[in-house]
Formats: structure tokens, C-alpha cells, sequence
């Protein structure tokens, strides 16, 4: 059986994907994590198309990423505000600077951004970490395997690259 959609996959990731994959979403989100709200403000920092950015807000909103509220009745006016579950994105945002802090084409000057702490403004340095026992997690560390929600499909891939790096 041929898959023809992200949310039809047995993955976490393509999940995700269904949500915030399409192009100019992720910037939407960025710009609410620097404390954008308003449609207007989105559309001018972003310089995003009007009819593009009002099908991104309405997905994200339908999605629990954003809840719209009003500000201004007459006439009526919206902002847009982070959910919990789009502030969790924040993780997924910082990884993607750090990444294109390293190797994308806006940073060959330096980094464009910092994060700083917002008690003291220290330059932070994010760093993945498993909560149980505080070991960084790197590529190196780490595999994957099905999980409890994993069906037969999953399954069975992971048991293919299992067999797969068995010595022999």
C-alpha cells in the first residue's frame, strides 16, 4: 500500500512535518518566539505574500500551535499567541539557528542572532541532554528503535536494521 500524506506515516517526525513543514511556517513560529502577534507585523517582518500567511496562521491555529484573540473590536482585530504545544516548538527553532549557525549561508559573516539569559544576558549555548542522566546526546550516542506506539510497518523496520548491523 502506497502512503501519499505525512499524517498517514507511523512517525513522530512526518507528524510534525504535517504541522510545521511547509515553507514560511517555521519563520511564523520564530517570529512569535521574538514576540510578533499581530498579522500585520508577521506580513512585514516576513514580507510574506497576505493570502500565504493567512492560510499559515489559520493551519497552526487549527493545529493548537497558536490560539487567535481578539485585541480590537471595532474594527476587528487579531493577534496571535504560543500555545504550550507551540512553545515546545522552541527546541525544533534553536536547533535549526544552531544549525544554520554552522553551515547556512546567513551566518558566514557571524552569527546573525544570539540567545542570551534573560536574568543576566550571558550567551547561552544550548546543548541536548538526556534528563535522566544529563549526558549530552549526540548522533554518536544515540539509536533509534520502535517505540509503544510503533506499528507492524515500523516494526519491522527497525528490526531490518537491527539484522542490518549485526556482525556476521
Amino acid at each position: 500500500m502506497r502512503r501519499t500524506s505525512y499524517e498517514q506515516m507511523n512517525c513522530s517526525i512526518a507528524s510534525a512535518l504535517d504541522v510545521v513543514g511547509e515553507p514560511w511556517t517555521l519563520l511564523i513560529v520564530r517570529d512569535a518566539f521574538y514576540g510578533v502577534r499581530r498579522f500585520d507585523d508577521f506580513q512585514e517582518n516576513l514580507g510574506i505574500a497576505r493570502n500565504v500567511l493567512t492560510a499559515r496562521l489559520k493551519k497552526l491555529v487549527e493545529a493548537g500551535v497558536f490560539r487567535k484573540t481578539a485585541y480590537r473590536q471595532r474594527p476587528l482585530r487579531h493577534e496571535y499567541r504560543l500555545t504550550d504545544k507551540g512553545a515546545a516548538l522552541f527546541t525544533v527553532i534553536v536547533g535549526l539557528k544552531q544549525w544554520g549557525d554552522r553551515y547556512g549561508a546567513a551566518a558566514r559573516g557571524g552569527r546573525p542572532m544570539d540567545l542570551v539569559d534573560r536574568g543576566d544576558g550571558r550567551p547561552l549555548d544550548p546543548v541536548l541532554i538526556d534528563s535522566d542522566t544529563g549526558r549530552r546526546i549526540e548522533l554518536t550516542n544515540v539509536r533509534a528503535v520502535a517505540g509503544p506506539g510503533a506499528d507492524q510497518n515500523t516494526r519491522s523496520f527497525f528490526e531490518r536494521l537491527a539484522v542490518n548491523k549485526t556482525p556476521r
